[in-house]
């Protein structure tokens, strides 16, 4: 193979690389864009309307957010993908999706934040985090890529509103090893997987 052929086939390679790359960050730019749409319409809790077909996010756009499973949390989708995978990674998928819900019910309800983000983080400036996984001193990226990609998944079809509640509602939940005494305060909704999950008496946070 003569030397121009061999740098005409580099150039391709090349340009063929480059083009998958704008393609994946242009997805990761329309997925972010369509998750904070649908975290503000969550939050507003009022609209049980369906998510447009137009406006959801697509498998292909989710995956292309944080491939590495190593980007700040500071945004919907990798806030709520990574507290899925660090509260349940290991576990069964139902008890992923119900980590999900859990998020999901509390977005905008009184006593909570109204972005993802600040639901996963609410707690953290008093080192009383209501989710551990943050405050817990251990780097936060997620490891294995092919549970971070199922947390991904998961949290598209919750913010997408294709992830059925299997919670009843619940805004707590705690592994089944353990008996917090703040349980006694609330409801038990569903016991899933590997986990109890809970809602207020009155409805209102605490």
């Amino acid at each position: 193979m003569s030397v121009k052929w061999i740098a005409a086939l580099l150039a391709v390679t090349l340009l063929a690389g480059q083009a998958i790359a704008d393609d994946q960050e242009q997805k990761k730019e329309v997925a972010q864009d369509k998750a904070q749409v649908l975290e503000q319409k969550a939050a507003e809790k009022g609209d049980n309307v369906p998510v447009p077909k137009s406006e959801k996010i697509t498998q292909s756009e989710v995956q292309a957010v944080d491939p590495s499973g190593k980007a700040p949390l500071d945004e919907t989708i990798t806030c709520l993908a990574r507290s899925i995978y660090w509260e349940a990674k290991g576990k069964d998928t139902a008890d992923m999706e119900a980590v999900a819900n859990v998020v999901m019910n509390r977005l905008g309800h009184e006593g909570f934040p109204d972005t993802v983000c600040a639901v996963v983080k609410q707690g953290s400036e008093t080192k009383k985090c209501q989710f551990s996984w943050w405050c817990d001193g251990r780097p936060d990226t997620a490891q294995e890529e092919t549970q971070y990609a199922l947390a991904k998944e998961i949290a598209r079809k919750a913010l997408n509103k294709q992830l059925p509640d299997r919670t009843g509602g619940a805004m707590y939940f705690h592994d089944r090893t353990v008996k917090p005494d703040w349980a006694k305060e609330y409801i038990k909704t569903a016991e899933i997987g590997m986990f109890k999950f809970y809602k207020p008496h009155d409805g209102s946070a605490k």
